[in-house]
């Protein structure tokens, strides 16, 4: 398993490094123990992590309620807990 994703009991928690303000939404790979993705939205009135949470849930294939930030509501470093996540998740987080 890969070290930004734990999985258990059908969930997952994923631990992100974001980069808000980006040209475009994309994930770029790993920093350190830690996916990077850069997110189009500000770190303004928390656009970007209401951005993030979409980004996921649509590369996930999850309904956005599925998709909850657990630390980080003002750091670059995130973690955020994915319920009922597909087994596929790093392909779909890591693919185009």
């Amino acid at each position: 398993m890969v070290d930004w994703l734990r999985e258990a009991d059908g969930a997952i928690t994923l631990t992100v490094h974001v980069q808000p303000a980006a040209k475009r939404s994309e994930v770029l790979g790993l920093h350190g123990d830690a996916l990077k993705i850069r997110l189009a939205a500000p770190a303004i009135e928390g656009r970007a992590n209401a951005a993030l949470l979409e980004f996921v849930a649509q590369r996930l294939g999850v309904p956005r309620a599925a998709v909850t930030l657990k630390s980080g509501q003002t750091s670059r470093r995130k973690v955020l807990l994915v319920l009922a996540a597909p087994v596929d998740a790093v392909r779909r987080l890591l693919g185009p």
